[in-house]
């Protein structure tokens, strides 16, 4: 028996030690940032820089779900890294340049209209891109319209650059708005076009180091494989001397020594130009790395297949709101629709995240937007009742904190359960898995579900102020304080993400996204 452990006893093959839950209580207590703790016990940080490379949609085009994961995952590694202490930039490659701006170009002055661009740009771009495909497969003349205008770009003709330039400007624009109602930001927006004089560096190293060839096609390859047998190429020039989007990579790879990158489809693509940026050299390509991650399926709203992004936003909104106006629990509020947002959100991004990445998984809405089990409503539940207990007991951050109140099991599971967040630190800075955060964060709430439950008030005339006090000194071992946030203009339906402390709850679910 020690100061840790109180009572030792045996039974019938078994050895009980029981320990003591009064300083269970007093260390979590005096932890003052399980961030800190975990980066010295485990090492997460070597306070280099990275660049977290992810969501990188195509310009002049809609925002399409299927851009979704990467959007989110990519954000969740860059807060996860940059909680931990690594300086991470945070960057766009947008798909800003290739052929496809060619046959856009072309399609442009035959079909599309500057006063439609007006009024609904990525619309009107979009039915011009579908337009100008469909008449390209049996028009010759098109096509070559199409490569004509590319040939125009890379050699930066005004009209051809100007008109690109339009196109890049509004696409950004409107981006910016789906990336602010998912709390993602970026600190730069890159692209293929920012690195296509570069890209004939590439292939002049290429050439210098014996790694170029010409095929029989009259195509630049690189040949990757480890006998040189030609069984795996990669293709970085097409026969007319324009580049391919890997030879762009390639280039925007060259400044840069450490990213994250994300999409699974691609996984190939990305091994290649891991070997060739060490093939030409950069031996920090080593420290490079793909993050994969699997298909969402049977995505789609009332209307039925789901193309674009906002309409997928637009829907857990109107979900939610529905949802809310029909339970009963439900109070006023005076922005329903801004909270509905927020949490038709978190709902979407938990679903997203409580599985491994590399696993397909089907998207259901009615069990997403569950307001039991482990969802995301769930969890903005539980945050919002916590902000409640807070609100009405305003003050108790200045009563002396009493661990000896705190002996009950229900509440000795939530300090041993609170105590593991570093190793959950730990396991997420390894894979780089959000599903140890949320199922951290999901269990935690079942656990101060059952407080809330095992602790009543109501009923207990003669234990109330005791009670009361048991719930008090809990709430205050989980750091919910909304800083910044006015609690009494949202009352207690207020959100969870986004909140600016550094342990447990807050900080994990800033961790996953959506800043408020």
């Amino acid at each position: 028996q020690d100061n840790v452990v109180e009572d030792i006893s045996a039974t019938r093959g078994i050895i009980n030690f029981k320990v003591n839950r009064k300083l269970l209580a007093q260390y979590l207590q005096s932890v003052p940032n399980n961030v800190a703790i975990a980066c010295i016990h485990f090492h997460l940080t070597d306070r280099d820089d990275m660049f977290a490379c992810y969501s990188s949609p195509n310009i002049a085009k809609k925002f399409h779900a299927g851009h979704l994961r990467s959007t989110i995952i990519g954000n969740f590694i860059a807060n996860l890294k940059q909680s931990l202490g690594n300086d991470v930039i945070r960057m766009n490659y947008l798909g800003d340049w290739g052929m496809q701006f060619g046959l856009l170009g072309a399609g442009f002055g035959q079909f599309g209209s500057p006063e439609k661009l007006k009024q609904n740009p990525l619309q009107h771009l979009f039915e011009v891109y579908v337009r100008v495909n469909k008449e390209a497969e049996n028009n010759e003349d098109m096509k070559q319209a199409a490569r004509d205008f590319f040939r125009q770009l890379e050699q930066h003709e005004s009209h051809a650059v100007s008109l690109w330039q339009q196109f890049r400007d509004i696409t950004v624009k409107e981006y910016r708005h789906i990336y602010e109602r998912l709390g993602v930001h970026f600190d730069v927006y890159s692209g293929e076009s920012f690195h296509q004089d570069q890209a004939q560096e590439v292939v002049q190293q290429l050439q210098s180091r014996g790694l170029l060839k010409t095929s029989e096609k009259g195509t630049g390859v690189v040949d990757l494989s480890p006998n040189r047998d030609v069984t795996n190429v990669c293709t970085v020039l097409r026969s007319d001397g324009t580049t391919l989007y890997i030879t762009r990579l390639v280039s925007r790879n060259c400044d840069r020594y450490k990213m994250v990158k994300t999409d699974k489809s691609q996984e190939n693509h990305f091994s290649q130009l891991f070997q060739i940026l060490l093939a030409m050299g950069h031996s920090w390509a080593d420290g490079c790395r793909h993050v994969s991650f699997g298909l969402v399926q049977g995505m789609k709203t009332r209307t039925g297949e789901v193309v674009f992004l906002e309409d997928v936003l637009d829907e857990a909104r109107a979900r939610m709101l529905n949802n809310m106006s029909k339970s009963k629990t439900t109070k006023e509020l005076e922005n329903p629709e801004d909270t509905a947002e927020k949490v038709g959100i978190s709902a979407l991004i938990i679903q997203d995240f409580k599985g491994p990445l590399q696993s397909d998984y089907k998207f259901d809405w009615d069990q997403m937007l569950q307001a039991q089990g482990d969802t995301g409503v769930f969890l903005q539940y539980t945050h919002a009742r916590l902000c409640s207990l807070k609100q009405t007991k305003k003050g108790v951050e200045a009563v002396a904190f009493d661990p000896s109140l705190l002996s009950e099991q229900t509440c000795t599971a939530i300090l041993q359960h609170l105590l593991r967040y570093d190793e959950v630190l730990y396991q997420s800075a390894q894979d780089l898995q959000p599903k140890h955060l949320v199922n951290f964060l999901l269990k935690l709430c079942h656990l101060i579900a059952s407080a809330h439950r095992d602790l009543p008030v109501k009923g207990s005339p003669e234990a109330v102020a005791q009670v009361q006090k048991k719930k008090t000194e809990l709430c205050k071992l989980l750091p919910v304080s909304p800083l910044k946030l006015n609690l009494d203009k949202v009352k207690d339906a207020l959100p969870l993400t986004g909140l600016l402390t550094n342990q447990t709850l807050c900080l994990l679910v800033e961790n996953i996204g959506q800043p408020i």
